[in-house]
């Protein structure tokens, strides 16, 4: 089972590609993103990356957690689940109102 992490902190030129190099040092990964802005295109500044298993997923926090990549020490921590409750525009159960 695929273990899926959350990376922050990196560098604007810091490609998909790249990350999933970094990662596949440590183990077999099944993909690996960089989320971009969608009006500018440009780097959010953070990603995702699956791991294809549990101790291997491990073994990346342990090892790359504060890793320089590009001149930038990256977080590396497993991913928390999506909130489906209401954001600030929501009322908690997942309807918007305009009003």
């Amino acid at each position: 089972m695929s273990k899926k992490l959350h990376v922050g902190n990196l560098g604007f030129d810091v490609t998909s590609q790249e990350l999933q190099d970094v990662f596949t040092s440590i183990g077999p990964c099944d993909s690996a993103t960089v989320l971009m802005d969608r009006t500018t295109g440009q780097s959010r500044g953070f990603g995702f990356v699956e791991m294809t298993s549990n101790s291997d997923a491990q073994k990346a926090v342990q090892q790359l957690d504060g890793k320089e990549i590009k001149g930038r020490a990256i977080k590396v921590s497993e991913a928390r689940e999506r909130s489906t409750a209401g954001g600030a525009s929501g009322d908690g159960r997942g309807t918007y109102n305009r009003w």
